[in-house]
């Protein structure tokens, strides 16, 4: 793991360049954002580098374009957005080939404290692919890189690592430093007793975090669809639930490596099931681990919610990733606002590992009562997984 990285308060930005890679990849329906958290996530690495002296060159993603210019994928609303956040004008650069006439010239006549947002990064299908002439392109306009967008951080592309090669001087912002800190010492010296929350759909999605996991924790959960494959291998009946076939060895395997490292692996009890996938469907409670054919669990069931949260309760750390059932449907969200609720309660360091169980504690207005949220589900995933992430490799070390 790599923590000893320099940070935007180890150099001297004054009358600086500075490129910021940040993570405005926000979701924008009709012209307006709809989810501010990454914004306002990005906020104290700007405002520290305008305060300082440094002019501010905004660079980011916006979706999937695949290399060409979409309107609807203009950062513009971001940086009007910006300039109302910041209480000063983000001068917008709205060139479809991102570092074009308008970049020069605004980057040119900058003077300190003023910021310039770049056009979406992924207009040009170099990006993706971390091509030397756009990351030299992205380096011609800067003195300083910083990179301060964990989300992307597990991704080698220009704007977060191609670019670092053609800079002498690149470091990280706030927000990366505080994902390290806490994902990094969570993983690496946590307070115990350690749990950690595994759910979603998939096994295969997470095997390595599994792998990597019963090498650290105390007590290991398991929730969502990935429980069924669990489940099966263990001899139960699992009806018409969602399982991996081709993981029913590795769950047999895990469970016996849980055995031997004296990891208490938890899996659900009873279940909330339905007929059918549908927010209508109706919700049915089982008495035990097994679910008759002709049914598909969709929910952890009112046994599993009090067990989990009774081990939660007894946690000084906790790491959560993935949902517990399908919490967008009303009737099957119960298991995961259960784990929410235990979190929110729990006195020890409570961390969120980005995706879907962030939005869900979001959604359920507990995310102030979280330690700490990361904003990067894949990156914080391949992070729990112990694989260096290109994006924090290439920062400069201390």
């Amino acid at each position: 793991m790599v923590f000893n990285k320099k940070t935007i308060e180890d150099v001297a930005v004054k009358g600086k360049k500075v490129l910021l890679r940040c993570d405005f990849n926000v979701p924008i329906v009709d012209g307006v954002i709809t989810d501010e958290n990454r914004l306002v996530g990005a906020l104290p690495t700007i405002e520290y580098l305008l305060e300082n002296g440094a002019k501010v060159i905004l660079c980011s993603h916006l979706g999937k374009p695949k290399g060409e210019a979409k309107k609807e994928l203009s950062l513009e609303p971001v940086g009007a957005r910006l300039s109302e956040l910041l209480g000063k004008q983000v001068v917008f650069a709205d060139d479809d080939n991102v570092v074009g006439e308008n970049a020069v010239n605004a980057v040119n006549n900058m003077t300190e404290g003023q910021c310039v947002l770049l056009q979406n990064t992924r207009f040009r299908k170099e990006e993706t692919k971390n091509e030397e002439n756009f990351s030299k392109e992205l380096a011609s306009l800067c003195d300083i890189f910083v990179n301060d967008a964990f989300g992307t951080a597990h991704r080698a592309h220009c704007s977060t690592v191609g670019v670092t090669k053609f800079v002498d001087t690149s470091v990280c912002g706030y927000l990366i430093q505080k994902e390290l800190k806490f994902l990094g010492e969570a993983v690496e010296n946590p307070e115990r007793p350690f749990t950690a929350i595994l759910g979603g759909s998939k096994v295969s999605d997470k095997i390595n975090v599994i792998n990597n996991l019963l090498e650290k924790v105390d007590t290991l959960v398991i929730g969502g669809a990935m429980a069924y494959t669990f489940l099966k291998a263990k001899g139960f009946q699992i009806g018409n639930s969602r399982v991996e076939e081709d993981k029913l060895d590795y769950a047999i395997e895990m469970m016996k490596k849980a055995e031997n490292k004296d990891v208490k692996l938890l899996l659900p009890l009873d279940h909330v099931i339905a007929n059918e996938f549908s927010k209508d469907a109706t919700p049915l409670e089982t008495v035990s681990e097994n679910i008759e054919d002709g049914y598909m669990g969709l929910d952890i069931g009112p046994k599993t919610r009090e067990n989990y949260s009774k081990w939660i309760s007894q946690s000084k750390t906790v790491i959560w990733n993935g949902p517990m059932g399908v919490f967008e449907f009303e009737n099957f969200s119960k298991g995961t606002k259960a784990i929410g609720e235990a979190m929110a309660k729990c006195g020890g360091t409570t961390i969120i590992g980005g995706g879907d169980s962030a939005a869900a504690v979001n959604i359920f207005g507990m995310g102030d009562k979280m330690t700490h949220i990361s904003t990067g589900g894949g990156a914080s995933l391949e992070f729990l997984e112990g694989i260096e992430l290109p994006g924090i490799v290439a920062l400069n070390d201390r």
